[in-house]
């Protein structure tokens, strides 16, 4: 696997190695010495797919309130997805930066988000499917959103949404400063 540093601090882009034969490819999409040797969760608890009826489907931004320390892995696997990562950490470098990338079935690309990172998606395709590996379990409690469009932080969607959960239409703006961690 091919690791690539984002503009948000510990974000990483993450690219397979495909090992090619008539069959068609293998290759790893996870290795814990590796994860560990670039800094990366290297243990996920549990694992979420997310199916996507429509093209324009918009998930996000979330992520969850400290103490929980949720990290994540995602990839692509059916269809295309613009990804947004947007950095809340005070002590972060990149704080209150955000990053795009689309992230496809074809290109086969990761993103790992770390911890106090907000997350969000933009499905290109319909039936758009997307995987998640979490670096902890989901807790109700710590779930926070930021809403898609808060013109704090200015972020660059390629299409506008045409469907969205209430929960991710109706969030108020950023009132709050950088998170602690």
């Amino acid at each position: 696997m091919k690791f690539d540093a984002t503009p948000v601090n510990g974000a990483m882009l993450i690219e397979i190695e495909p090992h090619h034969d008539d069959r068609g490819f293998f290759a790893r999409t996870f290795c814990e010495a590796e994860f560990a040797a670039h800094g990366l969760a290297d243990r996920y608890p549990q694992c979420n797919v997310s199916y996507n009826h429509l093209r324009f489907t918009l998930r996000g931004l979330h992520y969850a309130a400290a103490p929980v320390r949720e990290e994540k892995l995602v990839r692509c696997t059916r269809g295309s997805i613009y990804d947004v990562v947007l950095d809340l950490r005070a002590a972060s470098p990149s704080c209150f930066q955000w990053y795009g990338v689309e992230l496809t079935e074809d290109n086969h690309r990761m993103l790992f988000i770390p911890a106090g990172v907000a997350h969000g998606f933009l499905t290109l395709e319909p039936h758009t499917e997307v995987f998640y590996q979490m670096g902890a379990s989901y807790v109700a409690g710590a779930a926070r959103t930021v809403r898609w469009n808060d013109p704090r932080f200015g972020i660059e969607w390629p299409h506008e949404p045409t469907l969205m959960s209430e929960r991710d239409r109706t969030v108020p703006d950023f009132a709050g400063g950088p998170l602690t961690w």
